[in-house]
Formats: C-alpha cells, structure tokens, sequence
C-alpha cells in the first residue's frame, strides 16, 4: 500500500492523545486537590489511575485491532474517550475523577498502539523507525502545548476546563478518523483467536528475546519519564515556586529536546542503525540519570542544576522510544497489533507504579523523582547488555 505523505501526521496526532491527555493537566495537580478538597499528593493518585487504565487498554485495544482491523477500534475508542472527558469535567471527587481518568485511559489506548500497529503494516526496518519518528514530531508537540494550554486555563477558568478542552480533542480524533484513515489490515489477514488461542500467541511474542529485550528498555525508560512527569509538577511548582504558566514552558522545553533527539534519530539511522543508537542512548541515559541523584542528594537547590539532566534524559526519550519499538516488533510480523499491545501494556504498567512511587515519595524536593528516574535508566541499561542485536 502506497502511504499517503499525509498519514504519519495523522498517526501521530491520534497518537498525541496519550501526552495531551497526560500533560495538560499537570499544572492543576495543586488546584484540583484545593478544589475537590483531597490532601497533597492525591492529584498524583489520579495519574497512577490513568497509566493504570493504559496498561489495560493497550492490551484489550491490540486484540481488537488484530480481530476488526484498525479503523474500527479507533472509531469507537475516539468516541469513548470524548464521553469520559466530559465526566471527567464534571467529576465530585478524587475519586471520582479517578474512575474517569481509568475509562478514558482505556478508550484513549486505541490511539496509542493501534497507529504503531499501522506503521508495521506498511513498513519495517530503517523506514518503520522513519515513520515512528515523524509521528514523534506530531506526537511531540503534544507535550509542548498541552501544559501551556493546562497551565493558560487556569489563568482563566477553573481547573475543569481542561478536561472540557480534552473532550473537544476527541470529538476533532473521531470526525478525523471517520472521515479520512484508511484501513491497513485486510480482511484475511485478521487474526479470529479465542481466548486460550491469544494467550499462547502473548506467550509466543514473549519467548522472543528480541521482543523481551527491547520492549524492557522501552518500558524502564517509561518508568523514569513517567517519574517525571508525576513528580516534575510539585518539584518545579511547589519546590521551586515556579508558577503552573511558568512550569507549562519548562515542560514545554524539555518537549522540544524530545522533538529534536527523535529527528536527529531519523537522520542517524541510515549511518549507525538502530541497534549502535540505542546503545550509545542507554550509556548517556545512565549518566544523566547519576548526576540528577548527585544534584538531588547534595543539597544544591539551583533549578538549572535540577532540569539539566532532567532535560538529556526527556530528550533522549526521542531516540530510545522509536529503535526500541522496531528492535521489539521487528520480528512480529503477522501479530503486531497483539505485540503492539503487549509491548505497551509493560510501559504502562511501569507508569502506573511509578506514577504510584511518586506520589508516596513527593516531598517537594528532587529526591524523590531522582531516585525513580535513575532505578528506571538501570533498567534500561541492563535491557540493553542483555539484548540482542539487530
């Protein structure tokens, strides 16, 4: 199938549903926990839910992408998502809010894994890791924009007009989806597995080293980035003062590290491969990870110490995310979208306790997020040695 040059900024806007939907509404974590009454540190306990709902939406959505094909899934996904974002908007409580941020996470995971599903039915190799990488360049302006937007509202309106601007997001996804994606997966190549039959098929993609390997240095390196993003909200704001404006252009200018490191990427590949980039990535991960804890347990309260190596390890996200993903489904031809989903159901499960950790171990100080960013950049590391090589 010829890919229309317009289909990867497609991709990668429906896939932007997942750091929209995240970064938004971090710079409300403070108002949300004044406005619905609920201590310090539950906003976080709202994030942990929503990583939750995407570790269980990414291997439901997988199964229904390989059973339906991929239009389908995502129709109903679009439209799910708009419907929980408006209860979101109106949700009493933490908990409450909670249980929205769940469904939404779900119906959100459509977005996520089924255009990396898309991109393996029309590419592979250098050219898959191409494409991944131009989604990453409309992906990435997600994470700039989204917490300016959250941090502008709040300026404004109350802390719900967020998830009232997230739901406008979802009917734009569905109208976009019904109107103008194309079908990658024919009829006869759609998998009809019962329930015993995909189990031994999540079995086969495990006893991969390959898919093992690289999906575990995706899902550590998932586990320091989302230890950033539940812990850089109270660090930078509550720690350092900075206002949710303020901290919404720092977030936004560690997204554009991210933006940049996964263009670069794409222009690397055809020199050193995926392979010799993720392991030069893993080794300055590590180190970035080191003098983030160093900075942290010294005592130095100097923002640009703290945001330094915060900002290498966010950027090379643009680098370890893509190679990582076609080293793990390289070899998963005929079941992508359940490799596809499994692979992202370890990210997200990582998320989800990390998101956890974080909101125990808040405190106001770095520590917290520094010590989780780097037990996540170990297990990149260690990924990395016990990989094999494409």
């Amino acid at each position: 199938m010829r890919v229309p040059p317009w289909l990867p900024l497609l991709l990668g806007f429906l896939t932007a549903v997942g750091p929209a939907s995240t970064d938004m509404y971090l710079p409300a974590f403070p108002a949300i926990e004044a406005g619905l009454g609920a201590p310090p540190g539950a906003a976080q306990y709202t994030l942990a839910a929503w990583f939750a709902g995407l570790a269980i939406g990414q291997l439901t959505q997988g199964t229904l992408a390989d059973r339906l094909g991929r239009r389908v899934p995502l129709i109903a996904g679009t439209a799910i998502y708009t419907a929980a974002c408006v209860a979101c908007a109106l949700a009493p409580s933490i908990l409450a809010l909670s249980v929205f941020r769940v469904i939404a996470a779900v119906a959100a995971s459509a977005g996520m894994v089924i255009p990396r599903a898309m991109v393996r039915d029309l590419a592979d190799g250098h050219e898959a890791a191409r494409m991944l990488s131009r989604l990453m360049l409309v992906m990435g302006a997600a994470p700039i924009l989204a917490p300016t937007i959250g941090g502008a509202v709040l300026v404004f309106a109350t802390w719900r007009w967020i998830f009232w601007i997230m739901a406008g997001y979802g009917v734009l996804s569905f109208g976009l989806v019904a109107a103008l994606l194309p079908e990658t997966l024919p009829p006869y190549e759609r998998s009809r597995l019962s329930f015993a039959e995909q189990l031994a098929r999540y079995r086969s993609i495990l006893r991969d080293r390959g898919f093992r390997t690289h999906a575990g240095m995706a899902a550590a390196g998932t586990f320091a980035f989302f230890a950033y993003l539940g812990g850089s909200s109270p660090v930078f704001i509550n720690g350092f003062g900075l206002s949710p404006s303020g901290y919404g252009l720092l977030f936004g200018l560690c997204a554009i590290g991210l933006i940049s490191a996964a263009q670069l990427n794409a222009r690397l590949l055809p020199r050193f491969g995926p392979s010799r980039l993720l392991a030069w990535t893993a080794r300055i991960y590590v180190a970035a990870a080191l003098a983030l804890a160093a900075v942290a347990f010294s005592g130095v309260h100097v923002l640009a110490a703290v945001l330094a190596p915060v900002f290498v390890m966010v950027s090379l996200q643009g680098m370890l995310t893509p190679n990582a993903t076609v080293g793990a489904l390289s070899h998963q031809a005929a079941q992508a979208g359940s490799a596809s989903a499994l692979m992202g159901t370890g990210q997200f499960l990582m998320g989800a306790v990390s998101g956890l950790l974080v909101g125990v171990f808040t405190d106001g100080t770095p520590r917290g997020m520094a010590v989780l960013m780097l037990l996540g950049a170990t297990g990149v590391a260690i990924a990395d040695r016990r990989r094999a090589r494409m």
